[in-house]
């Protein structure tokens, strides 16, 4: 099987999974050619059989005219199996000749269907997702297939890497630093709960505002700032709890990574945790921009040990049952191969 990716994002969970994909694909022998942004730092966690072609898909650019010439050629000659568009901007990209199956994976909620003229089936990875694009009016074939995560739980980092105390509580969280994620709920968490440390792994615009916040409120010195890390799981593993603090969130792959470490969680009701989390039974979940309520079910994961083990299980459980990657694979190449 051949397959060719579009994917033109930045750096986050999106891109983590994006290469996770990738590399499971070729783990089964599949054959790849993907077309990303220049200079993305994971270009280099792909497996060495993925070609890869570097280019920007920018409106003002000669790359606006030259690279769809140049993909349609790529696929003249390759003779693909199935085209993936990543995300409106990839979906863009795709050709709209006939020819091998093409699909568009959104991670997201999507605001115009304009971008998905020439594809074929949409690939939704929530059910709320799939429910949205119907309602927007889209008539093709809709399929909902969710992310995974490696599942095998790796070494911590030492808590003196983000000079830590061994013997501290930690709470991690991660993603980009924008205001939809609610990183500032938890670094105004910190301030009611002078026991703990957290441990941000990430970056983005709204860094500066943070560390001002933490100055601010008198929690700078319990604040740690990890920075984008090629792998974080590490960083989760030596945590405690982890913490979605999002107020839109379509999936949260970020909590597929924390089970995948035995890490409890704790996670406002946004989009996509309410449609695989349960509360007390897999995580903790409180409303969304409530710093109290976080502070509070830390509380209560700190002062209840058999809690926090009951919600790792059920974590584990929830992981391997609807987001293990045979089941996603496997639902991708049925996908292509039935074109």
């Amino acid at each position: 099987m051949k397959i060719v990716h579009f994917h033109f994002g930045k750096d986050g969970g999106a891109e983590r999974f994006f290469v996770h994909l990738v590399n499971a694909f070729a783990k089964r022998g599949v054959e790849q050619q993907v077309v990303i942004r220049p200079g993305r730092p994971w270009r280099a966690s792909f497996d060495p059989s993925v070609r890869v072609i570097e280019s920007h898909f920018r409106t003002a650019s000669l790359d606006r005219v030259l690279l769809p010439l140049r993909v349609r050629s790529m696929i003249r000659k390759w003779k693909p199996d199935g085209i993936l568009g990543w995300m409106p901007k990839g979906a863009k990209l795709v050709p709209g000749e006939e020819g091998p199956i093409r699909l568009a994976r959104l991670g997201d909620y999507p605001t115009s269907l304009k971008k998905f003229r020439n594809i074929d089936v949409l690939v939704c990875n929530t059910p709320g997702i799939a429910r949205h694009v119907r309602d927007m009016g889209w008539l093709r074939r809709v399929e909902v297939i969710s992310n995974f995560t490696g599942t095998a739980v790796v070494k911590p980092v030492a808590r003196g890497i983000l000079d830590t105390p061994e013997d501290a509580y930690v709470v991690s969280s991660m993603g980009r630093f924008v205001p939809r994620k609610g990183f500032d709920v938890l670094v105004r968490m910190l301030a009611r709960k002078p026991d703990i440390y957290l441990w941000l792994v990430g970056g983005g615009e709204e860094e500066q505002n943070l560390r001002e916040l933490a100055a601010e409120t008198g929690v700078a010195d319990r604040l740690r700032f990890a920075g984008w890390q090629q792998d974080p799981q590490p960083y989760i593993a030596a945590s405690d709890c982890f913490a979605m603090a999002s107020s839109h969130e379509p999936l949260g792959n970020v909590i597929l990574e924390a089970w995948a470490q035995d890490v409890p969680v704790v996670s406002t009701r946004s989009e996509g945790p309410t449609w695989f989390m349960r509360d007390g039974n897999n995580g903790l979940m409180v409303a969304i921009g409530d710093h109290n309520a976080f502070g509070e079910a830390i509380d209560r994961l700190q002062s209840d040990p058999g809690l926090a083990r009951h919600l790792i299980e059920g974590g584990r459980k929830t992981l391997n049952r609807m987001f293990s990657e045979d089941a996603v694979v496997n639902a991708y190449i049925n996908l292509i191969s039935a074109g």
